[in-house]
């Protein structure tokens, strides 16, 4: 498949909105239950909206693939059937969540409005980041299932597709939650960083999994089943056309198949032992740049996994049309 930067951008992007969004609120959750110390709000109000601005940027680049942007509302009619459908209508509810929580926290909207038992309180902010933490992860499985719900494309259609997507995503927003609170100079660094090495030691497991897997793949389609004729050796010399088309523009990436296997080592590397690394050094020395740094190259990284995730995923059409593509 061609591999979109706009698609690349949109998946990354809200990927570490929404994983900051639930580091936000993991933090509040671990703070009401005294294991880390209670923050101010404007923590949470400007981690929120740091969130929010990540989904609005990944929202943004969503326009950039669109034929006819003016009619992107149109998407939301099939949502009984259509993963994108869904996809349309949650990630506005992600966003105004996100808004809210950060809204509620900065005018310290925090009185107790019932509570439970003999010591949980239930405030707004903790309605709002539970419904947030149910809307995030509902996200982060209607952005994956576009992908793995398509049958014919093999790399694609399995469970792993989803989670790589939620614990990447999740990773990334943990990193990102490190690198705010270096850059803020508070200790919730050490707590954000650590969570951020499991994450991704996790995600990086499934990608790699999910890579083995792949490997493993016999194509359900091939020339002789194409046509309907069983011979071992069937050739083809032209695809019947003289030029370029849509289909030998959207459904093949166009470069040699050893850039994408580069790819494979160049992505795992950035995601997982470099900002590993960066973030224990900087629990060493107390660099507040480190953290910020191994952030930046795990994005990086993950751009690159998303470009090799729909490099990798061979469409069937591709079997006519391979003397040009």
């Amino acid at each position: 498949m061609h591999p979109a930067l706009s698609v690349i951008l949109l998946t990354t992007a809200i990927g570490a909105g929404q994983g900051l969004f639930l580091a936000m609120i993991t933090g509040q959750l671990y703070a009401i239950a005294h294991f880390l110390p209670v923050q101010e709000g404007q923590f949470y109000a400007f981690g929120s909206l740091l969130a929010l601005a990540f989904l609005l940027a990944g929202l943004g680049a969503s326009f950039f693939h669109l034929g006819h942007p003016e009619r992107a509302w149109r998407a939301i009619a099939m949502w009984r059937t259509s993963w994108l459908s869904r996809e349309v209508i949650v990630l506005p509810l992600v966003m105004a969540l996100a808004f809210v929580y950060g809204v509620a926290h900065a005018f310290s909207w925090t009185r107790p409005l019932f509570q439970i038992g003999d010591a949980l309180q239930v405030d707004l902010t903790l309605l709002l980041g539970i419904s947030g933490t149910v809307a995030t992860l509902a996200l982060f499985v209607c952005t994956a299932m576009i992908y793995a719900a398509v049958r014919f494309l093999q790399e694609w259609h399995t469970p792993l597709t989803v989670s790589n997507f939620l614990f990447l995503g999740t990773a990334s927003g943990f990193m990102l939650a490190a690198a705010y609170s270096a850059y803020l100079g508070n200790p919730l660094v050490t707590f954000y960083g650590t969570w951020a090495v499991i994450l991704t030691a996790i995600g990086s497991i499934s990608r790699f999994m999910h890579l083995r897997r792949n490997d493993r793949l016999k194509p359900k389609s091939t020339l002789q089943t194409a046509i309907g004729i069983r011979h071992t050796q069937i050739v083809q010399k032209a695809q019947g056309a003289t030029g370029g088309s849509f289909n030998t523009r959207e459904f093949f990436h166009g470069r040699d198949q050893r850039l994408v296997q580069v790819s494979r080592y160049v992505y795992l590397t950035l995601i997982l032992p470099i900002p590993v690394l960066l973030i224990g050094l900087s629990y060493v020395i107390t660099s507040p740049r480190l953290p910020i740094v191994a952030f930046c190259l795990q994005f990086l990284g993950l751009m690159i996994e998303r470009w090799a995730f729909f490099a990798e995923a061979r469409h069937p059409q591709n079997l006519y049309y391979q003397s040009v593509s």
